[in-house]
């Protein structure tokens, strides 16, 4: 099994890094590795999440962020790493987006 990590979605990443480090020193790097072990799990459990707009989504056991993945041909391609405190709308958007 392959995960690949595209590009908006290592943006995503990054940006979620930042913020956490913004709020004290070293919660960016645990963010990280905690987002890197719930993309991990997806080498067992891929493609038995729930659909939501149009992508698979499992949620991260320690923050409160969805990744967004398809899953073909024993690769997982991720889309999205997103907040879900963010307006509901703002997440349909980025999605659809991202599909294109």
């Amino acid at each position: 099994m392959t995960i690949v990590i595209l590009e908006d979605a290592a943006q995503d990443l990054e940006a979620g890094r930042r913020f956490y480090e913004s709020r004290q020193s070293g919660i960016g790097d645990y963010f990280v590795e905690s987002i890197l072990s719930d993309l991990e799990s997806l080498v067992l459990y891929a493609g038995i999440h729930r659909k939501h707009f149009g992508f698979y989504r499992v949620l991260s056991r320690r923050f409160p962020f969805g990744i967004y993945y398809e899953f073909q041909h024993e690769t997982v391609f991720i889309y999205a790493i997103l907040d879900l405190r963010r307006k509901p709308s703002r997440i349909t958007s980025t999605l659809k987006r991202r599909r294109k």
